[in-house]
């Protein structure tokens, strides 16, 4: 339920070559506004907005020769301008820290990631294809599972994971689809090419913040925005309720859809709430539904009950109804999943969808891929380890200080080993953990995140990013045009997550073939 966290160990790599290289203006070397290029360097990492001193990468030349026509106290009163937006718009995230919640004003940084649009086709087209292979991976180990019959994944595998439930045995949501929201992690290592790091296909957040990083860079950066066509993310909103509206057991007009939070507590209240308001779509707890004995779900409103059609679940499986998953649960509504279960209500996602949210299923993607679709994969995984192998955890142990390591279920870098940033105690807890339970961790090389250009006070220098996507499916597929861009905003740092130091940018598709 919190926002997820990419740590990654950056190796020493040589950059990739750049086919496409953009001289700068002569002034580029030292702006006499103050804007000092000359000390931009990213080391041996793959950065996204310099390819090499001097050059720029063509995608990225407008917004060099933005920067080089201002001043950095321009610069830095645009950042200004972009932090009291902020505040005004009431952009915050939550922060648990000593048993207090805090809110704090969301991170951004005006520079924004410019990605071509040529290239964000095949990312896109990718992204399609993996989530479109994972819901019918999902479909057919809760129906027929042939694929563990015809030994693609190993049954224990799919028996052991804690997001596995016997429950949803024989279920056919519509379409096929389980996941309908899935919010994939990539990374760019030093080669300059797109990895998935992961796949969060349970109650995936962050795109609010994206939607609201435009809105932003809209109001401060007007004049960038007429150099370059960039696609919108706008419609966002729009194509999550014709998605929900898509799952109504009923043949409404307009169907009731819901979106059901744990609470103001909860760290993307924020986003619940900006997403229901922007949808025109109703907010409620577990304690605002019930369920009658039809199984039809329906919402306490001051003119009495009201039937919901379709409810956006932003609880864990866990949680979500108590007579079927934890009996002590406050937060979810009994009766909840039967009238899932028996088709009375649309629920995304559907309960058990976790299940190839699990990271070691995440390393059997490309066979599951080729399995479905009979189609090699678009977008490669970063190469991984299993612990459950007795070979690869030898090689995991034997190898831990230069490895990242990470826990099979869980989210938000929680439980997460960084092998070069470990200590020799840190290494030895970790090694006992995966010989106690194996099946529980995979392991993965380190990684020379990409960097781009990010304002840093008085200096404009090379930072770490990931990139988020987001991908809807039902009867029919979206991604965004881009996605949410964290950045670790502290020099050095690989840590790209909000609540530990790490910001935002705005990401931008755009079309270099013209002007939108």
């Amino acid at each position: 339920m919190t926002e997820p966290k990419v740590e990654a160990t950056a190796t020493s790599r040589s950059k990739a070559g750049v086919k496409a290289r953009i001289k700068a203006p002569a002034s580029y070397k030292r702006s006499k506004a103050g804007v000092d290029w000359s000390q931009y360097d990213p080391g041996d990492f793959y950065d996204e907005t310099i390819s090499s001193p001097g050059n720029a990468r063509a995608v990225a030349r407008s917004l060099v020769s933005h920067v080089e026509a201002n001043s950095m106290r321009k610069l830095q009163s645009v950042q200004q301008a972009a932090n009291l937006a902020i505040q005004q718009m009431g952009i915050s995230f939550t922060v648990y820290s000593e048993g207090e919640n805090i809110d704090r004003a969301w991170p951004f940084d005006v520079l924004p990631r410019i990605i071509s649009l040529n290239e964000w086709k095949s990312v896109e087209a990718g992204l399609v294809q993996r989530l479109t292979a994972l819901n019918m991976f999902i479909n057919d180990l809760y129906n027929k599972r042939k694929v563990i019959k015809d030994g693609i994944v190993p049954s224990e595998l799919i028996d052991s994971s804690p997001s596995y439930f016997k429950q949803c045995m024989g279920a056919k949501p519509r379409y096929g689809v389980w996941a309908h929201i899935c919010g994939t992690d990539l990374v760019r290592d030093g080669d300059g090419r797109f990895y998935v790091l992961e796949d969060n296909l349970r109650v995936p957040s962050g795109v609010s913040y994206m939607l609201e990083n435009r809105a932003v860079s809209k109001r401060v950066l007007p004049q960038l925005f007429d150099k370059y066509s960039i696609e919108p993310v706008g419609d966002y909103p729009s194509k999550l309720f014709d998605m929900l509206a898509s799952l109504s057991p009923r043949r409404v007009k307009k169907p009731e859809i819901a979106v059901l939070t744990p609470g103001i507590y909860n760290s993307a209240y924020f986003e619940h709430a900006y997403l229901a308001q922007r949808m025109g779509a109703e907010l409620v707890e577990g304690s605002d539904l019930v369920v009658d004995s039809d199984d039809n779900v329906f919402m306490r409103t001051i003119r009495g009950l009201e039937r919901l059609d379709v409810i956006y679940r932003r609880i864990n499986d866990d949680y979500m109804d108590p007579e079927v998953f934890v009996p002590t649960s406050l937060l979810g509504t009994p009766g909840l999943f039967r009238a899932w279960r028996n088709g009375k209500v649309g629920m995304a996602n559907a309960p058990g969808s976790g299940l190839a949210d699990d990271k070691v299923i995440y390393t059997y993607v490309p066979q599951i891929i080729k399995y479905y679709l009979d189609e090699d994969p678009i977008l490669p995984n970063v190469p991984s380890y299993l612990c459950n192998d007795p070979k690869q955890m030898k090689y995991v142990l034997d190898n831990l200080k230069s490895l990242v390591v990470k826990p099979a279920a869980e989210s938000g870098g929680y439980g997460m080993l960084i092998g070069p940033k470990s200590t020799r105690a840190e290494r030895e807890k970790m090694a006992a953990l995966i010989k106690k339970n194996p099946r529980n961790y995979i392991a993965q090389p380190t990684l020379a995140l990409s960097t781009a250009a990010t304002l840093c006070g008085r200096s404009i220098e090379p930072r770490h990013l990931d990139l988020r996507p987001f991908v809807l499916q039902g009867k029919e597929s979206y991604v965004t045009a881009g996605g949410l861009t964290r950045v670790a905003l502290r020099k050095g740092s690989l840590v790209v997550n909000s609540s530990q130091g790490g910001g935002s940018k705005d990401t931008w598709i755009v079309d270099m073939g013209g002007k939108r």
